[in-house]
């Protein structure tokens, strides 16, 4: 897998998010997104997955050579961000029925297993709605990571996670960051881009619109 940017560019108005990206991803790039709040990192991630189109570039997405278009990347693709919310009024195993049909998870993890990563106690027949907030991004978190894909794009993943659930982020993501495009969107290195092995300061392409 492969994702190309060429001449990438992102306008709202006559604000430049950000332009002139020339950046290539492949298996085993683990980046570091930067830039302050507003800077335009979640506006990047959006576009990567396609679900923004560019206003200047373009990327491509390739595997073994064979081009993917934009409208079916999502099948390669896995997205966890705190603008990216579950269908609450599911319990977990509902939430789990419903999502791996569409994008099953990595060694055909069942549910029982799934429920034990997760690590969240009797919960099985709550409803989501009735999670406190670290416990829903623990069960966003573990569905992006888990998920088949090549492609990992992560926004903020330790978002209202506690010092327990920040170790727990940790080790699933050690344990599960090989053979993919990871894309973090973060300034807290130590908790969540601690793995990357690069990085991309949004900022840097930041130019005014002539």
């Amino acid at each position: 897998m492969e994702i190309s940017c060429k001449n990438l560019g992102k306008r709202y108005n006559r604000e430049w998010i950000f332009k002139e990206i020339n950046k290539d991803f492949v298996l085993g790039d683990h980046c570091a997104v930067l830039g302050g709040n507003g800077s335009g990192k979640s506006t990047f991630l959006k576009t990567i997955s396609a679900f923004l189109t560019p206003t200047k570039g373009q990327i491509s997405y390739t595997n073994k050579g064979l081009i993917i278009s934009p409208d079916v990347v999502y099948k390669q693709l896995s997205y966890c961000a705190p603008y990216i919310d579950v269908f609450e009024q599911y319990t977990i195993k509902e939430l789990f029925q419903f999502y791996t049909p569409l994008k099953p998870l990595k060694k055909g993890i069942d549910y029982n297993q799934f429920c034990e990563v997760i690590d969240l106690g009797n919960t099985k027949n709550k409803k989501l709605k009735d999670f406190s907030s670290g416990m829903r991004q623990r069960v966003k978190l573990a569905l992006a990571i888990l998920s088949d894909t090549t492609i990992l794009l992560m926004d903020e993943p330790t978002s209202n996670l506690d010092v327990k659930g920040i170790q727990w982020y940790q080790n699933l993501i050690d344990n599960n960051k090989e053979n993919r495009i990871i894309l973090v969107a973060s300034n807290k290195k130590d908790e969540e881009s601690f793995f990357c092995n690069q990085e991309l300061a949004i900022t840097d392409y930041k130019k005014t619109h002539k």
